[in-house]
């Protein structure tokens, strides 16, 4: 009864005073932090790409195509010259100026910064003049425009003045709270957790598509209230529709359900460097993930056949690499993932000592990824039918994220997907040994490390021979393959709810963009 009230309540408060100037969106995730550089992750750069712009950005079919600069052109092979926009404001009416490109690579790749890795092939950056900036690489770097499609531009006057010069990852300071960027949409009101206003920008150097006056995002955990906003008209758009309600959604004439694949592969990551487990019933014992018969084990005991036809619907697709079959440096050669086999599970943690199980902790999010805590709690299951007992902490993602960074988890869910959409992305963040100084592997949690992966990945960044780079992706994603660095489960799906007079873009990097909104 009292979970009813709660749900009434919400969806009055949330009903308020329709107004057709009023677009209202719901999801499962409130943006962790407002600042653009502090959290590496869709749903904070998804919804900042409403308020900030970067150099370039990606258009409706993924592409990349000028924003803050107009124009750029590789410096032979020692980096890229971009050519600014002028004439450009700050929504606090402050001049955009390559000051503040400088000013913002510097923070973006600072170690307080989860961005960082970004930045791991640029060598220096030279101002040449108030719209001429140039990032010098230390080789060759073919992709870097599309690795940097989110690095956002913060006006250097308003961070300094407001003591926001550096991010803040797991605190707070101005940019926290605050927004100041350049894009299509302002940010009028935040309350974490509650709500976020967002106006359009009159004085925005771009073509206004949307026919939105204000934009209100309300998070809601809950599958069933997000539903039941969207079909009573409270709210305009909902992501995700949970699967199981996605033919109901469907079947109605005044909602719609848009759906795709997203580029996002969810899968499992291990604790390689840590010497014991944190959460066994045998606290101090070696830590057994270190043996690759152990994790070869994990893989055969998920099935995964079993998770998408009952838990996804037959929505998602297996993956078998940390990229899917779309994107470029895909090897088609390792698409085959590990068989659904308890009996070979068994083997191989007998052959690695563990004939009799063990116990360990599994970290999970329940509001970042589709289904996710339920797809954990399965996993826990499959896994204790070979031996391996999991408890499963499943928690919201503003939770979460501090917990892997402190390496207080034994095994845990991530979905990546590549800003680059290529193969070399997750290599950078997930595979490459973490290195702060080089800024390299900085979601590479479980410290996860191998020599000749450090060697390629240098080497993929630089090659511009499409065939040789290939070769050494190849190479690179069999490694992680055979030494089963992660578990990759499937390829998450897209399932988006609007109002039947709403007309937006779908992209399959998650991410919406408001300014192609537009409503009937």
């Amino acid at each position: 009864m009292r979970r009813l009230l709660l749900t009434s309540a919400l969806l009055a408060c949330m009903a308020g005073a329709a107004s057709s100037e009023t677009f209202r969106w719901a999801g499962t995730t409130d943006p962790q932090t407002m600042d653009p550089h502090a959290v590496n992750s869709a749903p904070v750069l998804g919804f900042l790409n409403n308020v900030y712009e970067g150099l370039v950005r990606r258009g409706k079919d993924m592409s990349v195509e000028g924003a803050l600069a107009e124009s750029w052109e590789p410096l032979g092979g020692d980096g890229w010259r971009f050519n600014l926009r002028e004439g450009v404001t700050f929504h606090d009416g402050a001049e955009f100026d390559a000051e503040d490109v400088l000013f913002s690579y510097r923070r973006a790749s600072s170690e307080a910064a989860d961005t960082a890795s970004w930045f791991a092939p640029v060598s220096e950056v030279i101002v040449q003049d108030p719209y001429t900036i140039d990032f010098m690489t230390s080789a060759p770097n073919p992709i870097f425009p599309d690795s940097i499609a989110n690095f956002m531009i913060m006006d250097k006057g308003w961070a300094e003045a407001n003591g926001a010069e550096r991010p803040a990852k797991d605190a707070e300071n101005h940019a926290t709270l605050n927004t100041n960027g350049t894009g299509a949409f302002q940010m009028v009101e935040r309350q974490p957790g509650l709500k976020t206003v967002l106006e359009p920008f009159a004085a925005w150097w771009g073509d206004v598509e949307h026919n939105i006056t204000r934009a209100e995002f309300t998070p809601i955990q809950n599958s069933a209230t997000a539903v039941a906003a969207l079909l009573s008209g409270d709210v305009d758009f909902i992501d995700p529709v949970p699967i199981q309600d996605a033919a109901r959604v469907a079947s109605r004439s005044d909602v719609k359900v848009v759906s795709g694949i997203e580029a996002r592969v969810i899968m499992f990551g291990f604790p390689h460097g840590a010497e014991t487990l944190k959460y066994s019933d045998d606290a101090g014992k070696p830590n057994p993930f270190r043996d690759v018969r152990v994790r070869q084990a994990v893989a055969h005991a998920i099935n995964v056949d079993a998770i998408l036809a009952t838990i996804m619907r037959g929505a998602a697709e297996p993956a078998s690499q940390l990229v899917s079959s779309a994107m470029r440096g895909y090897t088609p050669s390792l698409a085959a993932r590990p068989a659904y086999d308890p009996a070979r599970a068994r083997e191989l943690l007998a052959e690695a000592g563990y004939a009799d199980g063990f116990s360990f902790g599994l970290k999970c999010p329940n509001d970042r990824y589709l289904n996710d805590e339920s797809v954990c709690q399965a996993t826990v299951s499959m896994l204790a039918q070979v031996g391996i007992k999991a408890e499963l902490d499943a928690m919201p993602v503003r939770n979460y994220w501090p917990e892997l960074r402190e390496d207080n988890f034994d095994m845990y869910l991530l979905g990546w997907s590549p800003g680059t959409f290529d193969a070399e992305h997750p290599v950078r963040f997930l595979a490459h040994t973490p290195d702060a100084e080089k800024k390299l592997g900085s979601w590479n949690f479980g410290d996860f490390s191998n020599m000749r992966v450090d060697e390629l990945l240098p080497m993929i960044q630089s090659e511009i021979d499409d065939e040789k780079r290939q070769e050494m992706l190849d190479e690179t994603a069999e490694i992680l393959q055979d030494q089963v660095a992660y578990v990759p489960l499937y390829i998450q799906p897209l399932v988006w709810g609007t109002g039947a007079n709403v007309m937006l873009t779908q992209r399959p990097d998650n991410f919406f963009i408001l300014r192609w909104v537009t409503i009937n």
